[in-house]
């Protein structure tokens, strides 16, 4: 079956994003890639439909800020120094049973896990999380 003109379009971009994300976690070559391409897997795992990019490219980054959408932003993930930053875009109205939220508590929409060098993932609780983001989103569409 041929694709659609739009359907093409959609693919390249689709891969084109892909292949930034890919060069981010390259390019970072230590610890925070491991960390960001297994938090990557986490989040397609928990959502298969789930739209990857990289926005916010500047000069003092310009690889962007990897960011994950399903009918909405999800998450992002920053990476610094000492840290990998899974920012929730939405995070304050999620529940969070598992106490994964460790960074910007203190504002009214986004919430934050930041992991260090070492940390273990709570596997199943982020993915939860992450459901909920994404049912979160939908239940605004």
């Amino acid at each position: 079956m041929k694709r659609s003109a739009p359907q093409k379009v959609e693919s390249a971009f689709r891969e084109s994003a892909l292949s930034e994300v890919d060069a981010r976690i390259q390019e970072l070559g230590d610890w925070r890639g491991d960390m960001l391409g297994r938090l990557r897997a986490l989040i397609k795992q928990a959502d298969p439909d789930v739209v990857e990019e990289c926005k916010w490219k500047k000069p003092s980054n310009p690889s962007g800020v990897p960011v994950w959408s399903h009918n909405g932003m999800i998450c992002t993930g920053e990476t610094h120094k000492s840290v990998v930053k899974m920012t929730f875009a939405k995070g304050a109205f999620l529940d969070d049973p598992a106490g994964l939220f460790n960074s910007s508590l203190e504002g009214n929409l986004r919430r934050a896990i930041d992991f260090h060098q070492g940390d273990k993932v709570n596997e199943k609780a982020l993915k939860a999380l992450i459901r909920a983001a994404v049912a979160l989103n939908e239940s605004k569409v």
